[in-house]
């Protein structure tokens, strides 16, 4: 999962792989703006089946590539879990 995300970041912003490492903060350092941002919720709304509500997008989340694996892995096991419930 994190390779994934790295390999995004890497590819979007064209950034080499030594200038980027999982801590670094990907807005302070201004390698994500806005629309890196977006194209980042897509790609993992899409690829993640997951959804992201505005509610979630903040630093916490989003600021480095450690933040957003864990980011991911926390919604991904509430998909998981909410899968196995029964529907009301």
């Amino acid at each position: 999962m994190k390779e994934q995300i790295r390999g995004f970041v890497y590819k979007t912003t064209f950034s080499a792989p030594e200038k980027i490492n999982d801590d670094t903060l990907l807005f302070d350092e201004g390698i994500f703006d806005s629309m890196g941002l977006l194209n980042l919720i897509s790609f993992l709304e899409n690829d993640f089946s997951i959804k992201i509500a505005d509610s979630e997008l903040d630093a916490t989340n989003f600021g480095s590539i450690n933040a957003i694996a864990s980011f991911l892995a926390m919604k991904l096991q509430t998909k998981e879990i909410c899968a196995g419930l029964p529907a009301i």
